[in-house]
């Protein structure tokens, strides 16, 4: 039986690769959540997964001292993503409860930030929260940024052209909703391949 050759992973991806990968963008079901009826319904769906990605947008400020409230949490499961719509709802205490839950875990991407964001709206503990960049630093890669760890685990390009765009808008666009969707589904897909090879060590670093 022959054996896999192992994957290689940079130890740091260049960011000229990033631009020639084809696009990654998620395309499973997504839904807006804007009432707290509708939260708690989500929540309540959420609670039967094993574990969930997560991120926060908030819109963008172009004055120097001025800034805003997180605008939205979205939360992915293996086969759809909610995304609240936090300037609507606020965060709301069955989404406290759901990020405080220290039996669900949570995977996310620079998750002080969110921490940071979500705290602003009102004070809670994270419970259960894992940070890829954590891992992937154990693993030797010095990419912490979502894209280039994408890029760097499955050879696709996530597009980040989204990002600044206006996160309070009264209807969010279908660009913003695969964008917010992307970002929180890939952080599962990255953490099932990180535990993949670390189980395996079916990997080599390259510079």
């Amino acid at each position: 039986m022959s054996i896999p050759s192992p994957k290689d992973i940079f130890i740091s991806t260049p960011k000229a690769l990033i631009p020639t990968l084809p696009r990654y963008a998620y395309e499973g079901r997504i839904e807006v959540v804007q009432s707290q009826r509708e939260a708690m319904a989500a929540v309540q769906a959420l609670r039967r997964y094993t574990l969930l990605g997560i991120d926060t947008e908030t819109r963008p400020v172009f004055h120097k001292g001025a800034h805003n409230k997180v605008a939205l949490l979205q939360v992915a499961c293996k086969d759809l993503c909610f995304l609240f719509r936090l300037n609507m709802i606020d965060f709301l205490p069955c989404l406290i409860e759901l990020m405080e839950d220290a039996s669900l875990p949570k995977v996310g991407l620079s998750l002080r930030d969110d921490r940071a964001a979500l705290h602003n709206r009102h004070p809670f503990t994270p419970g259960g929260w894992i940070d890829l960049q954590d891992i992937a630093a154990q693993m030797g890669i010095e990419d912490m940024s979502l894209q280039k760890l994408y890029a760097n685990f499955f050879g696709m390009r996530i597009s980040k052209s989204a990002r600044l765009s206006n996160w309070e808008a009264d209807v969010l666009s279908e660009s913003q909703k695969v964008y917010a969707a992307t970002d929180a589904f890939a952080c599962l897909t990255l953490y099932d391949e990180f535990c993949r090879l670390n189980e395996t060590k079916a990997y080599r670093l390259v510079e």
